[in-house]
């Protein structure tokens, strides 16, 4: 019997070695999630920039396209003016031919008409005079020809120069989005390098805790080591514990190049059990609490403020789902992770 009941405890302790390893593969999906989130944020910025110039271009070219076309229409106008000018010039040349004739020979056949030689004279006069006022007429709308002609050629020209542009433009925006996604992967590599490091540092300093493990990608202080029950102040037996922590955490911020934006994130967690007092209505208040705690003392270590985050996420992201002691033991804890800011 004793040897019964030692092979099912034996085999009951199989399930929480499980759940941690399910665990850490959901906490390295999320954050290869929020890593392509926050990628993909960046890269629509930029590229929405890159997207108004070229909308902007696009309005362009097609205003200088609108005038283009009027532009030619009055082109078309002024040729039919010219046309029905010079065809007005040809038939006012024809009738001063048949008048010029006519008068000769009114002056060979008809002597003496002198009314009629004075008439015919004064027709030919007006038909010189019409066809003097057409020339000139044809002189200056050739003369509005030409200048037309120019300003189409400067439309067309400034036409190209715009549709240059807006290639250049889409050109320059597939460029920058492979530089943007270089620069990012490039970001995200240095930052594991850098947290590998950390994470090396506190296995050497916490080596041998059973009370402090890792957790995929962040350490894991179950809450007994540096808080009593039910309180968030930070008792006197875990501050070496935080000393340490926060010695790692001012060489990294000596080594990590400032252009990598990091902090670390503080996230106190409590068991299912409800708790509401006074000071702590819910297990929320308390695992914040315990969280700005450690935050604060980290600060007093020297640790800038600006790279710390404290978070609160209570009874809701359990390690065992159990409602044994050992399962409540294990969800109340406080994880530390190096992340990106």
């Amino acid at each position: 019997m004793p040897g019964a009941r030692s092979r099912r405890r034996i085999e009951a302790n199989y399930w929480p070695g499980f759940v941690d390893a399910l665990s850490s593969l959901l906490l390295v999906i999320i954050f290869l999630l929020s890593l392509f989130m926050v990628t993909q944020f960046f890269l629509n910025t930029e590229i929405q920039g890159k997207d108004t110039a070229l909308s902007r271009l696009n309005s362009q070219i097609a205003e200088l396209t609108d005038l283009l076309q009027l532009e030619r229409g009055n082109a078309d106008d002024l040729n039919s003016q010219i046309a029905n000018l010079q065809a007005t010039l040809a038939t006012t040349a024809a009738e001063n031919t048949d008048l010029t004739g006519q008068l000769a020979g009114i002056g060979t056949g008809l002597a003496g008409k002198d009314e009629t030689i004075a008439g015919l004279n004064a027709e030919l006069s007006q038909a010189q005079d019409m066809s003097d006022e057409a020339n000139a007429q044809v002189a200056l709308l050739n003369q509005q020809l030409a200048a037309l002609r120019t300003q189409i050629g400067a439309l067309e020209q400034a036409l190209d120069a715009s549709e240059s542009r807006d290639t250049e433009s889409r050109t320059q925006i597939a460029d920058l989005g492979k530089r943007l996604n270089l620069a990012l992967a490039q970001r995200v590599q240095d930052l594991s390098r850098y947290r590998s490091d950390f994470f090396g540092r506190l296995r050497k300093i916490l080596e041998g805790r059973a009370d402090v493990r890792i957790v995929g990608d962040r350490f894991v202080f179950q809450s007994e080591v540096l808080f009593d029950p039910g309180q968030a102040t930070v008792q006197p037996s875990g501050t070496a514990d935080l000393d340490a922590l926060a010695d790692a955490i001012l060489q990294l911020e000596t080594e990590i190049p400032p252009d990598i934006n990091w902090v670390l994130r503080i996230d106190g967690h409590t068991d299912k059990r409800p708790i509401s007092n006074a000071q702590f209505p819910s297990n929320w208040e308390l695992s914040a609490s315990r969280a700005i705690s450690v935050a604060k003392y980290l600060v007093s270590k020297g640790v800038s403020p600006n790279r710390l985050i404290a978070a609160g996420f209570g009874e809701f992201t359990p390690l065992d789902p159990g409602d044994t002691e050992e399962a409540y033991r294990r969800n109340r804890r406080i994880e530390f992770k190096l992340t990106e800011g």
